[in-house]
């Protein structure tokens, strides 16, 4: 099956011809040879009982009258059919009373006559090369002794030979003609599919379909060329369609592009200005303030002096948001340079960092040892400095505290979090954690401008992983991320 299912088109139709016509006449000519074998072992069983009956009659005075030697002459009447064998005449007893053998037999020794019938019986059975008949001799309704005839069965042999020479004949000539109306059948299904196939392969070697020639059929295989010329035409047009909207789409691409590049040299010189000519002025404020506390503060009363430590808080907290911007933008449009990076290690680092900016706190740490990722190792760092600052400073209300780093998997892939004991938050307002800006604690509770998670999810975009979290008011609260 495997060799006729890889065999061309064109071969499989002259084969499925072939074998179908081939079939046919094989089990029609087994059918005519079966047929005609039987009539004519009928024939022969029908012939030689017809004999047996003549012989019978007459021989049943000379079994009357014990004259063997007629029966003798009466047995050899049969020499005229050369398909008998033998014959034999037996008397009341059984015993074989008169015989013949054809010339021969007698030369092959083929068959014997049994010596003695048990039983004068009407029957046949066919042995090995002949039929053996027998049947009973009767006089005014007595069975007087019995007749038996052995026929040969050499001629139907030879019959059955001849027929099956005729059948092989007849079926390597239909077998050739069945090939030659074929050859010329099949050229009308397989050529359109032939050239179907070549049309497919110039279609998908040069991306063009060739015109179509020659006339189609109106049956399937003409509706399956037609059709597909017509999705060949559609998907022409659906090209062409494609290659211009390709252009446009490049073209626009070009021209945002362009527009992002300037952009972000406007977005540098913005940096600039802010972090120059804004600078200035707020160092100004702030060191004006400071001046006109310390030499004229004695001249101030309560009030004028809190409005002016408010003036220097609203500076300097001015200056801070100046300097995460420019952090923010920084992270955003600075180059990677991608390396292995020991985590552990860092988190372990800023902690001390923390430590040692805050000695009284009492802070339980747990870092999982051994956590590597690949990444940029200045941007991981700001990462995780963020995500650790945020965990020391929602943890500062109470007087111990536990912040832990660790890492879980999830089909394979390394899921890292910073987990605390803090604050927490409502998870309604989740979606609003990695917003610019966006700050679910007020001033007076927790200090920050809003930045520092803005800038983690960033970072954590361009090492194409994401960051989410988790948490729960006054329980804590977790934050995940994947690199």
């Amino acid at each position: 099956m495997r060799r006729f299912r890889d065999l061309p088109i064109k071969h499989k139709l002259t084969l499925l011809v072939v074998l179908t016509s081939a079939s046919a006449l094989i089990v029609a000519s087994a059918a005519f040879l079966f047929f005609d074998i039987r009539d004519s072992y009928d024939d022969m069983v029908r012939n030689t009982s017809t004999q047996a009956k003549i012989i019978g009659y007459n021989s049943a005075a000379t079994i009357l009258f014990f004259d063997p030697q007629t029966a003798t002459q009466t047995l050899s009447a049969l020499s005229t059919e050369p398909d008998i064998m033998a014959a034999g005449i037996y008397d009341r007893a059984g015993k074989l009373f008169a015989s013949y053998t054809s010339a021969a037999s007698t030369r092959s020794a083929t068959t014997s006559l049994p010596a003695v019938l048990t039983a004068p019986t009407d029957g046949h059975r066919f042995k090995k090369g002949y039929l053996e008949l027998s049947q009973k001799i009767v006089f005014e309704k007595r069975t007087i002794g019995a007749i038996v005839i052995q026929t040969s069965t050499e001629a139907m042999r030879k019959r059955v030979l001849q027929y099956v020479a005729i059948a092989l004949l007849v079926l390597i000539a239909s077998t050739a003609g069945s090939i030659l109306v074929s050859l010329r059948l099949q050229r009308r299904i397989s050529q359109p599919i032939l050239e179907l196939v070549a049309t497919a392969k110039s279609v998908s070697r040069q991306n063009e379909a060739p015109v179509s020639t020659g006339a189609e059929s109106r049956d399937e295989v003409g509706l399956l060329v037609k059709t597909f010329h017509e999705m060949l035409a559609r998907i022409q047009v659906q090209s062409e369609e494609l290659r211009e909207a390709n252009e446009e789409l490049e073209n626009r691409v070009l021209e945002r592009t362009t527009q992002l590049e300037a952009a972000n040299k406007e977005l540098e010189a913005f940096s600039y200005s802010v972090s120059h000519d804004l600078r200035a002025p707020l160092r100004s404020i702030d060191g004006f303030s400071q001046a006109l506390f310390e030499d004229q503060g004695d001249k101030l009363d309560e009030q004028g002096r809190s409005d002016l430590q408010r003036v220097r808080a609203a500076t300097q907290r001015m200056a801070r948001l100046i300097d995460d911007l420019l952090n923010l933008s920084r992270v955003s449009r600075s180059e990677m340079r991608r390396e292995s990076v020991d985590l552990s290690a860092l988190v372990k680092n800023i902690a001390a960092e923390l430590q040692a900016g805050e000695p009284d706190r009492q802070v339980a740490l747990a870092v999982a040892d051994g956590l590597r990722s690949q990444g940029d190792p200045r941007l991981l760092r700001v990462l995780l400095e963020n995500l650790l600052r945020n965990a020391w400073k929602f943890t500062g209300k109470h007087a111990t505290a536990k912040i832990e780093f660790g890492t879980m998997h999830n089909n394979g892939r390394p899921i890292y979090y910073v987990r605390d004991d803090g604050a927490g938050f409502d998870m309604a307002y989740a979606g609003k954690l990695f917003g610019a800006f966006q700050r679910l604690h007020a001033m007076t509770e927790f200090h920050g401008t809003g930045i520092g998670l803005a800038t983690v999810q960033r970072i954590v975009h361009r090492h194409g992983g994401r960051v989410w979290a988790e948490g729960k008011v006054d329980h804590g609260a977790t934050f995940y991320f994947t690199l």
